[in-house]
């Protein structure tokens, strides 16, 4: 493998189409495509400022680097890829991937970031800004997760979280094979449309949550107060610990909880329409 170390790049596709390379403290200034059609490359300590650095690369490594908000949209069309202790300033990071490992790492402006991603794995990841954040992705497995931003994980199927914190209005809309543990979620209608949901030991806030659901299940599970106007429509299967605000027009399944502020079953409900509410004794 040939390395390169403590230089400067700028321009057009300076290092286009190599194969087999160390970069060690480089620095690569405004321009395109500095790696682009690449493979097996190692980024060591490395400054990335001009856009799309990776692109239509395969097999590559990228540790203890920043990429600058001049770096936009830097990595895209990629496969293998393992990234470490990185900050990621700039936005629309990540698109239609294949296998990529990211620990340890800060993205302040995680807009439109993640999309048409597979088979994805997070570890010790921070997100802000992350609005519109993992659009039709699939096989993903997060932990130790930390995420600012609305309209998340929205048409993703086959998705795996645990320990996280979510403040996201919309998330996990038209979500398929979906589970949660230990996680605090919380943000306006959340994961409404959404096929077999399993919420595990969470604590769940924002207004008319879980509501138009498909084999929702939820196991050991809290609400916040703001949490109303619950389950519209949904089939559902939930134990809940302690108090939910308000519960409207449930389809069919079974919620269990210690007490409720209000039911509301009005003409608008669906058939079945023969959700059994329990509150423990």
């Amino acid at each position: 493998m040939k390395t390169i170390k403590n230089e400067e790049f700028g321009g057009e596709r300076p290092l286009y189409a190599s194969h087999g390379l160390r970069l060690e403290n480089v620095t690569i200034h405004a321009g395109e495509s500095a790696l682009k059609e690449c493979s097996d490359i190692e980024a060591i300590n490395c400054r990335f400022e001009g856009k799309y650095p990776f692109w239509s690369t395969d097999r590559f490594k990228i540790k203890d680097c920043l990429f600058t908000e001049g770096a936009r949209a830097a990595i895209w069309y990629s496969s293998n890829m393992e990234m470490e202790d990185c900050l990621v300033e700039a936005p629309k990071m990540f698109r239609e991937m294949d296998h990529m490992t990211v620990k340890n790492v800060t993205i302040p402006n995680a807009l439109e970031t993640l999309w048409m991603c597979h088979n994805v794995h997070l570890h010790k990841v921070q997100v802000d800004k992350a609005d519109y954040l993992f659009m039709h992705s699939n096989n993903i497995d997060i932990d130790d997760y930390r995420q600012q931003g609305n309209y998340s994980f929205q048409y993703c199927s086959n998705v795996v979280i645990r320990n996280a914190t979510i403040y996201s209005k919309d998330a996990f809309w038209n979500t398929e094979n979906v589970t949660v543990y230990d996680s605090y979620i919380t943000g306006e209608y959340l994961a409404w449309y959404s096929k077999n949901l399993r919420l595990v030991n969470c604590r769940i806030g924002g207004t008319q949550a879980l509501c138009y659901c498909e084999g929702l299940i939820m196991e050991n599970c809290t609400m916040d107060e703001d949490a109303d106007l619950c389950f519209e429509y949904s089939n559902v299967h939930a134990e809940i610990k302690g108090h939910i605000t308000s519960i409207k027009n449930p389809r069919s399944g079974k919620i269990v909880c210690d007490s409720v502020g209000e039911v509301i079953i009005d003409e608008n409900i669906k058939k079945p329409g023969n959700c059994e509410i329990v509150v423990r004794e």
